[in-house]
């Protein structure tokens, strides 16, 4: 049976209450005995997990990296998402407003991927994508830093992104891209009717091929020394400005 490994009581309790069933095994570090440990047991065990008593070696070793907290789960992977389309429909079906995506271009860093869709997911975004050749998939570390949002927000990876985004437009979406030289900054767009927000890597930006497909550009004002920010950081900012502009449609 194919299995991959979660770690950190966040991803591991996510999974534990969206999908209790494709937990295999949970390993815990024995030695810790704190309030936290034990109220993940508890709740791990009225999952039904199996529960392994471990030690911080072993845990390590299971997890690829000290940063576990002292959990490690086996889990079988999940159904692979339904497409963009399935997840918009279902959206507009359960009345959860204007369509908002996430959309990045060259994220190749696990840590920050995992905060983007910490991000989203905060945001109520419906779906994050990504080009298959030029993002990270949903490792262990990008469900660590997500914190379970790794396990809630559609995180769909497409063949081309740029025709992905054709496709959105098609269907009614604005696609908003960022970029440092944009004439426009993020505040001066509109972004109370469906949108997807596009971000590029720190540094490379947008591929220019996505930059074309965009209907507009805006950037982030920079009034510091530092001349761009984090994408994660920078997602943040251009989802909760969404979040701010949507509020007054209530």
């Amino acid at each position: 049976m194919t299995s991959k490994i979660l770690f950190g009581f966040h991803a591991v309790g996510v999974r534990l209450k969206t999908a209790p069933a494709s937990v295999l095994e949970v390993h815990v570090d024995g030695a810790r005995r704190d309030a936290r440990m034990r109220q993940f047991v508890e709740r791990a065990v009225d999952a039904g997990a199996r529960m392994i008593d471990s030690d911080d070696p072993h845990l390590t070793r299971l997890a690829g990296t000290s940063r576990h907290q002292g959990v490690v789960a086996r889990v079988t992977p999940l159904p692979p998402r339904h497409s963009l389309d399935d997840v918009l429909d279902d959206a507009e079906a359960a009345g959860r407003g204007p369509a908002l995506v996430l959309a990045l271009d060259g994220v190749t860093d696990p840590h920050n991927l995992g905060a983007c869709l910490r991000t989203a997911d905060g945001a109520g975004a419906h779906a994050v994508i990504a080009p298959k050749d030029h993002a990270v998939g949903l490792n262990a570390t990008v469900s660590k830093v997500a914190s379970g949002a790794a396990e809630t927000v559609p995180y769909l990876m497409v063949t081309n992104l740029a025709r992905t985004l054709g496709e959105l437009k098609d269907r009614g979406l604005r696609v908003v891209g960022t970029s440092d030289d944009a004439p426009h900054t993020l505040y001066e767009a509109d972004l109370r009717g469906p949108v997807a927000l596009v971000l590029g890597a720190e540094g490379s930006g947008l591929r220019q091929l996505t930059r074309r497909t965009c209907d507009e550009l805006v950037r982030i004002p920079m009034h510091g020394a530092v001349e761009s920010l984090n994408v994660s950081v920078a997602t943040a900012l251009c989802l909760y400005e969404a979040v701010r502009q949507r509020a007054h449609l209530r």
